[in-house]
Protein backbone atom coordinates (compact mmCIF):
# COMPACT_ATOMS: atom_id res chain seq x y z
CA UNK A 1 0.00 0.00 0.00
CA UNK A 2 1.52 3.29 -1.05
CA UNK A 3 1.60 6.46 1.00
CA UNK A 4 -0.65 8.23 -1.49
CA UNK A 5 -3.40 5.63 -1.18
CA UNK A 6 -3.23 5.83 2.62
CA UNK A 7 -3.53 9.63 2.46
CA UNK A 8 -6.45 9.33 0.08
CA UNK A 9 -8.23 6.95 2.43
CA UNK A 10 -7.60 9.28 5.38
CA UNK A 11 -8.82 12.29 3.42
CA UNK A 12 -11.96 10.42 2.37
CA UNK A 13 -12.68 9.40 5.95
CA UNK A 14 -12.15 12.99 7.13
CA UNK A 15 -14.46 14.32 4.42
CA UNK A 16 -17.18 11.82 5.34
CA UNK A 17 -16.85 12.70 9.02
CA UNK A 18 -17.02 16.43 8.27
CA UNK A 19 -20.09 15.93 6.08
CA UNK A 20 -21.82 13.88 8.78
CA UNK A 21 -21.06 16.53 11.41
CA UNK A 22 -22.40 19.25 9.11
CA UNK A 23 -25.60 17.33 8.46
CA UNK A 24 -26.08 16.70 12.17
CA UNK A 25 -25.55 20.38 12.98
CA UNK A 26 -27.97 21.40 10.23
CA UNK A 27 -30.55 18.96 11.55
CA UNK A 28 -30.24 20.36 15.06
CA UNK A 29 -30.66 23.90 13.70
CA UNK A 30 -33.77 22.85 11.78
CA UNK A 31 -35.34 21.23 14.84
CA UNK A 32 -34.64 24.25 17.04
CA UNK A 33 -35.98 26.58 14.34
CA UNK A 34 -39.19 24.57 14.16
CA UNK A 35 -39.49 24.60 17.94
CA UNK A 36 -39.09 28.38 17.97
CA UNK A 37 -42.09 28.68 15.67
CA UNK A 38 -44.31 25.76 16.69
CA UNK A 39 -43.95 25.62 20.48
CA UNK A 40 -47.23 26.01 22.33
CA UNK A 41 -46.17 28.43 25.04
CA UNK A 42 -44.44 31.78 24.57
CA UNK A 43 -41.78 30.79 27.11
CA UNK A 44 -40.78 27.73 25.11
CA UNK A 45 -40.72 29.74 21.86
CA UNK A 46 -38.53 32.35 23.52
CA UNK A 47 -36.15 29.68 24.86
CA UNK A 48 -35.94 28.03 21.45
CA UNK A 49 -35.18 31.37 19.78
CA UNK A 50 -32.46 32.06 22.33
CA UNK A 51 -30.93 28.66 21.63
CA UNK A 52 -31.15 29.27 17.89
CA UNK A 53 -29.30 32.59 18.29
CA UNK A 54 -26.53 30.81 20.18
CA UNK A 55 -26.25 27.97 17.64
CA UNK A 56 -26.36 30.21 14.57
CA UNK A 57 -24.01 32.89 15.92
CA UNK A 58 -21.59 34.16 13.33
CA UNK A 59 -18.22 35.63 14.02
CA UNK A 60 -17.66 39.18 12.91
CA UNK A 61 -15.01 39.67 10.28
CA UNK A 62 -12.07 41.77 11.36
Amino acid sequence: MSVLSMLTQDATAAAVLAAAAGLLYGGVLAIVALASVLARTPDRRRDARSTLVILARRRQSR
